[in-house]
């Protein structure tokens, strides 16, 4: 059987440091899965050329075709890689919109590899104060290496430095996804489901009832 990666892009120029770091996250997890013995391949989502789809999307409630394609995408992989420039300190509004648009459910149990790139090292934090939260909302598994690369970090990649610095990022945070989607590493149960808002509202606890348990005030001990 064959492991599907799929690697979500949000990068906006071309060519782009986010699409690199996207690549190398990529090929690394497709060849530590082949390692564990199990044949991958992986697939590449490019948001930058569906930022018009996803605003019609938002608007209208239905994927074109080609989002709708991506979407299918990922909600047929095994593993995700996604990779944002920062803005703002934060991820960027077109990836956000991508995820946004997902089915309830898409994303539960996922092994995820949270990536980003930014100019300067200052913005790292945005992994753990941004991605990681996002993430863990949609009930994805977030791998515990996340990876941030700086403008800096891509001229070590082709020297020595490379082997302790980004290029030891990607080995390690592809591995952790790795085990997950080959199955070496038992990950938590999927959420079987999850309350909608209609759901919420469609038994209400009565007003008065409420006023009555209130009034009761807490137990005596």
């Amino acid at each position: 059987m064959t492991r599907r990666i799929v690697v979500v892009s949000a990068g906006l120029s071309v060519p782009s440091s986010t699409r690199l770091l996207a690549d190398m996250l990529g090929e690394a997890a497709v060849g530590a899965i082949r390692e564990r013995g199990q044949e991958a391949d992986v697939e590449v989502v490019e948001l930058r050329p569906l930022a018009h789809a996803l605003a019609d999307h938002l608007l209208t409630g239905f994927p074109s075709g080609e989002l709708g394609a991506a979407i299918e995408k990922v909600r047929r992989a095994d593993g995700l890689v996604v990779v944002t420039p920062v803005f703002s300190a934060s991820y960027s509004g077109l990836f956000k919109t991508f995820f946004d648009v997902l089915e309830l459910g898409v994303l539960d149990g996922k092994p995820v590899v949270v990536a980003a790139t930014a100019g300067t090292v200052r913005h790292s934090l945005v992994l753990d104060h941004a991605l990681r939260p996002l993430f863990s909302y949609l009930h994805a598994v977030v791998v515990p290496t996340g990876v941030f690369a700086a403008s800096e970090d891509f001229g070590a990649v082709a020297t020595d430095a490379g082997t302790t610095g980004l290029a030891k990022r990607v080995e390690r945070a592809a591995n952790e996804l790795a085990a997950l989607v080959a199955g070496t590493t038992a990950a938590p149960t999927p959420v079987a489901h999850r309350r909608t808002v209609d759901e919420e509202f469609a038994d209400p606890t009565p007003f008065e009832a409420l006023l009555r348990a209130a009034s009761d005030g807490p137990p005596a001990f």
